[in-house]
């Protein structure tokens, strides 16, 4: 390996064979090749054939509470309009005048009974359709023409995913399954009661890959160990005796709480859900392992339900608990940085004060989030040096990674087609 040239990507005028051509020649269960991490014309690949053609997460149904609540989400240089229309309906557009391409919606969410352009103020109603655009466009001009462009927009268990492509991957059996899971939390009667935005000086395949491992969480997450046991899942290779004796005794527990808890795998890596058990004793994800909310979500009556562990390639991973749930999603900036933004997610009636405090609702991730930052962006600094070549990863601490970056380059080699 260590023969390999490091190629210029971004020297090809057109790039697109060499990267197929260093697909084709990577080793199994290593690393990618340096341009991966950082080439401006891979991250616009990136951007154009997975961001562009993947479901990608993009809110939760929480956030759009009523009719003409709206929120956005940038992908790249595309802007998402997402709003809750006069049926109660969720719907996803560019945000993007057909007039003149102005942007719409200038701020990440809102709510108002139309979409209004602050430009020239076409207005839009909540189905997209223009329905004003000012005098001066002549007798002639005809509104159903100019509705704003639709995205694909779908929902479940409270989750929300957009996909920029005309014709999107499948996706209806990992919805089934968010419905199934996440059934007993009630998700679309919860409220985001911290959020968080960090911008990670890392390439976001960086981020996912230190996202899929714990092998690092030793060394680097002391708050986070205090609840969570570093087993991948229930079936991961270095499992004790006494951690498979503890899920045998959770899932009993769970059973009987009518809590769904099975292991599946969905579209070659693509999502994934399981249920484990948190360090016994613990019961929720904060610094003294005690709940973070004292109202449970849904009809969960027990806060002991471990961490529903939800996984969704390219950008989203999750923690549920009883008592509150973690969404984390990525976005890519640039070749070397990524937005990681974090919803806490808690019961719609809890009270700030009463039932929760929002600094210890977020005081173990924001701790860990900062943790992981450090890590990629020093990943990310040593990537970037001459000497940097394709490394191994360890097939029983590094399943996730592996399982990730199979998924990347064979979703990146067929979008680019031949």
């Amino acid at each position: 390996m260590d023969q390999l040239p490091i190629w210029n990507v971004d020297a090809e005028p057109s790039p697109h064979a060499m990267v197929k051509a260093m697909l084709k020649r990577r080793i199994p269960d290593y690393t990618l090749e340096q341009p991966f991490y950082n080439s401006e014309a891979i991250f616009q690949m990136d951007m154009e054939e997975i961001f562009a053609k993947e479901w990608i997460f993009a809110g939760m149904t929480c956030e759009l509470p009523k009719k003409g609540s709206f929120i956005t989400v940038d992908i790249g240089k595309n802007s998402v309009i997402i709003v809750r229309d006069n049926q109660n309906a969720l719907r996803a557009f560019h945000n993007t005048c057909r007039h003149r391409g102005s942007k719409i919606c200038l701020t990440h969410r809102g709510k108002m009974p139309k979409l209004v352009c602050p430009y020239h103020q076409w207005a839009y109603d909540l189905d997209g359709s223009l329905v004003y655009a000012g005098s001066d466009m002549g007798d002639d001009f005809d509104k159903s023409g100019f509705s704003l462009g639709s995205v694909h927009c779908r929902a479940s268990g409270g989750y929300i995913f957009v996909c920029l492509a005309e014709t999107p991957p499948p996706i209806d059996a990992f919805l089934d399954d968010l419905a199934y899971y996440l059934e007993p939390y009630d998700l679309d009667n919860a409220k985001v009661a911290v959020q968080s935005e960090i911008i990670e000086k890392a390439n976001w395949k960086l981020v996912v890959e230190n996202n899929r491992e714990c092998y690092h969480c030793d060394g680097s997450h002391p708050e986070l160990l205090n609840s969570l046991l570093e087993w991948d899942d229930n079936n991961d290779p270095r499992a004790t005796p006494e951690f498979k004796a503890l899920v045998e005794k959770m899932q009993a527990f769970w059973t009987k709480h009518d809590i769904p808890f099975q292991y599946q795998m969905r579209y070659d890596n693509r999502n994934r859900v399981v249920r484990t058990p948190l360090k016994e004793g613990t019961h929720s994800m904060t610094m003294d392992g005690s709940v973070a909310c004292t109202k449970l979500l849904g009809r969960v009556t027990t806060p002991d339900l471990g961490a529903l562990r939800i996984l969704h390639l390219p950008n989203s991973w999750n923690h549920g608990m009883g008592d509150h749930l973690i969404a984390f999603q990525i976005l890519p900036i640039s070749p070397q940085e990524t937005k990681v933004i974090t919803r806490w997610l808690v019961h719609k009636d809890a009270k700030e004060g009463v039932d929760y405090d929002p600094e210890n609702v977020r005081k173990v991730w924001d701790a860990t989030n900062a943790q992981d930052r450090t890590l990629s962006e020093n990943n990310q600094r040593g990537v970037n040096s001459v000497g940097y070549r394709p490394g191994p990863y360890s097939k029983t601490y590094e399943f996730g990674v592996i399982n990730f970056v199979n998924w990347y380059c064979e979703r990146l080699e067929a979008n680019l087609g031949d």
